[in-house]
């Protein structure tokens, strides 16, 4: 029997891969969506209509019955139980897409689902919270909101909620991906951030799609690689597949790095000295039947999707990506001088 889904959202990267792999699979799909961006996928069933407007919510949930709903899209809590009240009479499951930083010691501290999460409302609005350094954040707040709204309206039993960490492949909007193999295309002297050996944890959106889709019960997730591939296998692969004949520069002393006030996270993208960063147990969903290919191959599809002239969707994020080849220089100049320096000591 053919299984019905509905996606809220459905049309950029998480969203829209869900929807491919669902139809792919002979899943019944409908989006809920503004239709304001992004792309509407071929087999869908596409609804309009804006989440946060109560008249829209009562005609999708006249549209049909589904037996689970998959939220990629929920970021203030008072909207996220709305949606559930009007969509709890008419969906068997609801899966929510949360993210790890719902847990109060991200990134500082190793986390497994017991981990303690952020205290927030089921109605809180978009301000409740407050943005920390490194964390928390009124992201992470809001989030975590939003899984008690879900909770609150279908049960533990009925609730789904995965909490990825970084998801990198094709179609991604942040471009932190991107920006690297970027990077690696245009050669010369390549600042390489920390040690090469580091273990790193990124997840290809394609095998988040597949474990949401083939969960049936509820419970909580956190959905991350095992953690056995190295910045190195990682910034190796893109230098590969791109051809590039630059060469990596690994500054290995993260201290001294970080004294040159470059901001983790986006000016060099994946580098964090925290370490917890890197540090996500996702012991019980490999167990669910979590699996994740190796980065390589998201590497190589990623580059494949924007030689084939795939690019990100205009985003705020992806604007505060990157260190200038100017700032780059200048860093590895001093980080010339510091070594110098110091092997004279």
């Amino acid at each position: 029997m053919t299984r019905t889904i509905l996606i809220l959202g459905g049309s950029w990267f998480l969203g829209r891969t869900i929807a491919e792999s669902a139809v792919a699979q002979g899943f019944e799909v409908s989006t809920f969506r503004r239709g304001v961006s992004g792309v509407d996928v071929d087999g869908v069933t596409t609804l309009r209509g804006d989440r946060t407007n109560p008249d829209d919510l009562v005609r999708l949930a006249s549209s049909g019955t589904w037996d689970a709903v998959i939220d990629t899209s929920s970021y203030i809590p008072r909207e996220t139980l709305q949606l559930a009240r009007a969509l709890e009479p008419v969906t068997a499951r609801y899966v929510l897409v949360s993210t790890v930083s719902v847990y109060e010691g991200w990134p500082l501290d190793p986390l497994t689902e017991s981990s303690t999460v952020l205290d927030c409302p089921p109605d809180a609005g978009p301000d409740f919270g407050y943005d920390g350094d490194p964390g928390p954040s009124k992201y992470g707040f809001g989030k975590a909101g939003c899984e008690n709204a879900v909770t609150a309206v279908f049960g533990s039993e009925r609730t789904t909620i995965l909490r990825p960490g970084v998801i990198l492949g094709p179609n991604e909007y942040v471009g932190r991906l991107e920006w690297w193999l970027r990077r690696m295309q245009r050669g010369g002297r390549i600042l390489a951030p920390g040690s090469p050996s580091r273990f790193v944890q990124p997840i290809d959106v394609r095998d988040v799609a597949s474990f949401a889709l083939s969960l049936d019960r509820g419970g909580i997730w956190n959905v991350a690689s095992s953690g056995r591939e190295t910045m190195g296998d990682m910034l190796g692969a893109c230098r590969v597949i791109t051809g590039s004949g630059g060469a990596l520069e690994w500054i290995t002393d993260e201290e001294w790095l970080a004294s040159q006030r470059i901001t983790q996270w986006t000016e060099l993208p994946l580098w964090r000295t925290y370490k917890g960063a890197w540090a996500v147990d996702s012991t019980a969903a490999r167990a669910a039947g979590l699996t994740c290919r190796p980065v390589a191959e998201t590497v190589a599809d990623t580059w494949a999707w924007l030689s084939d002239g795939g690019a990100a969707i205009d985003h705020e994020r992806a604007g505060e990506l990157g260190i200038s080849p100017e700032r780059e220089r200048a860093v590895l100049e001093s980080w010339d001088a510091y070594q110098l320096d110091h092997c004279g000591a």
